[in-house]
């Protein structure tokens, strides 16, 4: 059985936060829900900023993709970023994750997209390995970030 993707709306929030949860969890990342309902908010209504896709086995959610945009002339216009892409523990090494990335990669063609880009942490090689077998390459540089609000 293959994972389909479905395009997540405003009433999935209390779902999709709870995905979060556990990506956040999963990741050792600080979790604010009041913050991710901000920021999750803001992205399901406003097809601008980006989507998030709910990934379903059969009759389960087993994951969440966010698929964020952008712009860049070093990539040639305009440009996109997998921001986050969790698939629950026990359905890790099946594909899903791979077959998740060629679906957001369809999005991106359809959409103009010239390059996608995502952030794995130096320590994920299991991750590492399923994006580069799904075609992610390693630019040797370093993504800086500063936080601009408290």
């Amino acid at each position: 059985m293959e994972a389909t993707l479905t395009l997540a709306n405003p009433a999935q929030t209390d779902l999709l936060i709870g995905l979060m949860q556990e990506f956040y969890v999963h990741e050792h990342l600080p979790f604010d829900e009041r913050v991710a309902r901000r920021a999750l908010d803001q992205i399901l209504r406003n097809s601008a900023f980006g989507m998030v896709y709910l990934i379903n086995l059969a009759d389960a959610v087993i994951g969440y993709v966010v698929l964020t945009f952008g712009f860049s002339l070093e990539f040639h216009g305009r440009d996109a970023i997998v921001d986050e892409l969790y698939v629950r523990e026990n359905y890790r090494g099946r594909g899903i994750g791979k077959a998740s990335l060629l679906f957001i990669e369809g999005i991106c063609l359809e959409q103009g997209i010239k390059a996608l880009h995502l952030e794995v942490d130096h320590a994920n090689t299991g991750a590492q390995a399923v994006y580069r077998k799904a075609g992610f390459r390693d630019h040797d540089r370093y993504l800086l970030t500063k936080w601009l609000e408290q």
